[in-house]
């Protein structure tokens, strides 16, 4: 019966020491898809990634591997979002003849679509900002690349999407359209599966039934209205970059350019096929100049990425994005010459070249202005900045053509608008960068001048040469001579 019990306890401890050992023992690792997965996880069909991490705790972005992925999932994101709002244009003139509206009112239903999209709250919004902030996490080294890779999606919704929408129109009315369109966009949801977020294996806690007594209490003492009230201005002191628009200098310059910017940058998008149009132009053509433009976009776009990843260009992204911006500003100008297929097509090639190098870098300046964890929270209240002029821009342009009939005045205006805001990035990054030369060399150490040799005695003034004073002793030894002069300090 001893032996039994003894046995039995020597066990327990044996199986308690086990347990107690196997925490330190790093768990085998299985690699599935490229991607390293736990062994329990292989075997309970889990399929979760663990992403790797530094030596130091923190994550490593792969730059590859399941990045690719997200990349592809981006650049779709990006077509469905950011390049629908153009495709209004086709639906512009049907819009306001079925309503009897204004171009003032007609130009809300685009500038309201874009101005939410950046602004937050919706579903254009909870797509596209997501797609880009995670794309930054999984890419470093490659960044300049995979921005440039992901704004292609743009590209790729400007050449596709007009002539879908065109084909729509033509068979559906602008009603069917819309309903049609609205299920394309259904698949930014499977886009939005596939965005992992980077990190180690996530631990499992415990039940939600455990928790359930303790959010009781926290919900009797606190109250619901005022919990939310407390999460709400927690959320926007942690996700909101007050703080970098006060004390980040680079960001705020960059910040307000890009808000003056975008008051004239989309504008010629939205008006270019009713200006076509307007001159006696078939709405097939016009469509055909926003899908020729998408099409250039995606042949430059991704050279335009790997160029710009070289070491050649580094530091240099602010000043290559300022005169492309300005480029494009300048661009606007060509559409008031004629109306004509050749010269809107002029417009149209250079327009999208210099578009392409905006759109390549826009991100990436914004990622070397700051450091890349608070870059959520620096791109979440520049879209707030930049949807207040999306919103007011079409509208104001609406005006402009109500009051002078005529669109190309629109144009202008969007050319001076972009081309002032490129000359202000150009000028205020410059002097931030001379102002940050001059301060690394006053911080430098002058180089050290070496201390003074000790004068010798031939060179001391003769009021100032030293005797010794002999002692007793030294009289008894010394000769009768004058003590001699003593030299040395």
């Amino acid at each position: 019966m001893n032996r039994r019990n003894g046995n039995k306890v020597a066990g327990d401890c044996d199986s308690f020491q086990m347990e107690s050992k196997a925490p330190e023992q790093a768990p085998s690792m299985e690699q599935k898809n490229g991607e390293i997965m736990d062994s329990e996880e292989v075997e309970n069909g889990k399929s979760e990634p663990i992403n790797p991490l530094a030596t130091d705790g923190t994550v490593t972005a792969p730059d590859g591997g399941w990045g690719w992925v997200v990349l592809v999932a981006t650049i779709l994101v990006l077509a469905l979002t950011l390049a629908f709002p153009s495709c209004m244009g086709i639906f512009y003139t049907d819009l306001q003849t079925e309503f009897q509206a204004s171009n003032q009112e007609t130009s809300w239903v685009p500038s309201i679509m874009t101005s939410v999209l950046h602004a937050g709250g919706l579903g254009f919004c909870f797509s596209f900002q997501p797609a880009v902030t995670i794309l930054g996490h999984y890419f470093v080294r490659r960044r300049a690349f995979a921005n440039a890779m992901s704004s292609t999606g743009t590209a790729l919704g400007l050449c596709t999407l007009p002539l879908l929408g065109n084909y729509l129109h033509t068979e559906l009315g602008w009603r069917g359209s819309f309903l049609v369109l609205g299920a394309v966009l259904l698949n930014c949801c499977v886009c939005g599966a596939v965005m992992r977020p980077l990190g180690g294996p996530r631990h499992r806690g415990q039940p939600l039934i455990n928790h359930r007594p303790l959010q009781l209490k926290e919900e009797k003492l606190k109250g619901r209205m005022r919990a939310l009230w407390t999460g709400l201005m927690t959320a926007l002191r942690r996700h909101m970059a007050f703080d970098l628009l006060r004390n980040n200098l680079r960001y705020r310059m960059y910040a307000v350019g890009i808000t003056w910017m975008m008051l004239g940058f989309v504008v010629p998008l939205i008006y270019l096929v009713p200006y076509a149009t307007a001159h006696d132009m078939e709405q097939s053509q016009a469509a055909l100049l926003l899908s020729i433009l998408g099409i250039v976009n995606i042949v430059v776009r991704p050279p335009i990425g790997l160029l710009f990843s070289l070491p050649w260009f580094k530091g240099c992204h602010t000043y290559v994005f300022s005169a492309a911006l300005l480029v494009n500003g300048l661009s606007n100008t060509i559409c008031c010459i004629d109306a004509s297929f050749p010269v809107l097509l002029a417009y149209v090639v250079t327009y999208g070249l210099s578009m392409s190098v905006v759109g390549s870098l826009m991100f990436t300046v914004l990622m070397d202005t700051l450091d890349m964890s608070r870059f959520p929270a620096a791109l979440g209240l520049l879209a707030i900045m930049e949807s207040v002029t999306l919103l007011i821009g079409p509208p104001l342009a609406g005006i402009l053509v109500d009051r002078t009939g005529e669109y190309f005045y629109v144009f202008f205006a969007c050319s001076a608008t972009v081309a002032s805001s490129a000359i202000f990035l150009m000028v205020s990054f410059y002097w931030l960068d001379r102002r940050d030369r001059r301060a690394l060399k006053g911080q430098q150490v002058p180089p050290q001048v070496p201390p003074p040799k000790p004068a010798s005695g031939n060179n001391l003034i003769p009021q100032c040469q030293y005797r010794s004073v002999p002692t007793e002793g030294d009289k008894d030894k010394a000769p009768d001579s004058e003590t001699g002069d003593v030299t040395r300090l």
